[in-house]
């Protein structure tokens, strides 16, 4: 669990998912991708974990993803295997909204 901060580059400990925080709520959470959590971008990975099975759906370059709730918002930096997810619960890919039509 850790206090998240808007900027933070993050990265995978399993897989090449690299994240800006864009948003975050204001308490201590627990973010993983792949089935473990993001480490700082900086650090090296551990060698002897492995990508999850049921936490391998894929990130996408530029796509942003938010929790249920809308308080924590990531950017994708770099795309990769893991699947993000917030406290086991995988995040939402954002959808664009909508524009206002022109009549």
């Amino acid at each position: 669990m850790a206090r998240l901060k808007t900027g933070t580059r993050l990265r995978s400990a399993v897989c090449s998912t690299q994240v800006m925080i864009v948003a975050a709520p204001d308490a201590e959470v627990e973010l993983t991708c792949g089935g473990h959590a993001l480490i700082d971008a900086a650090a090296t990975p551990g060698e002897d974990l492995a990508l999850s099975p049921d936490a391998a759906k894929g990130t996408t370059l530029g796509k942003r993803y938010v929790s249920p709730d809308g308080k924590l918002e990531l950017l994708c930096l770099k795309a990769g295997q893991g699947t993000l997810a917030l406290a086991g619960a995988p995040l939402a890919l954002k959808e664009a909204k909508p524009l206002p039509s022109s009549d």
